[in-house]
């Protein structure tokens, strides 16, 4: 039911609601931080960084529910990686850049701090047989 205020003001009465409406009108800025910090501390910082970005809180809401989606449609693990690795490139990730990152599971790749590259020596590259030295092309071999 709807009623009629000063000019053509739209009045909702909230009982009259059905109950998904009733859900949404209780959304707050709130809301989505207890949800971020039940899912970890980097989902947090993309939740805060996201309801800031805007002049009025309340424009963030869009993105903070689709990340909601995003963090069902993927494991709570992969979403919090992915905000991690988004809070590695920059301080304040949009949504699309989390979203782009569980889409080319960039989350599932090794941290970048992680010391997992063996450098090559040498003896490593001339055991493969590609390799055939300085002598080949007419230049000294320093071996």
């Amino acid at each position: 039911m709807r009623i009629r205020g000063k000019e053509g003001q739209t009045i909702t009465v909230p009982e009259h609601m059905p109950e998904k409406h009733k859900q949404y009108l209780a959304i707050n800025g709130e809301y989505f931080r207890e949800w971020a910090a039940s899912v970890g501390p980097n989902t947090v910082i993309v939740v805060n960084a996201i309801l800031s970005a805007h002049k009025v809180e309340k424009q963030g809401y869009r993105s903070c529910t689709s990340l909601m989606k995003l963090a069902d449609k993927y494991s709570l693990f992969r979403f919090e990686e992915a905000c991690q690795r988004a809070l590695s490139y920059t301080p304040s990730p949009s949504f699309k850049a989390i979203q782009t990152i569980l889409k080319t599971g960039q989350d599932k790749l090794a941290s970048q701090d992680q010391p997992d590259r063996k450098v090559s020596t040498k003896k490593d590259a001339t055991s493969y047989g590609f390799v055939r030295g300085a002598g080949y092309f007419g230049g000294r071999d320093n071996e």
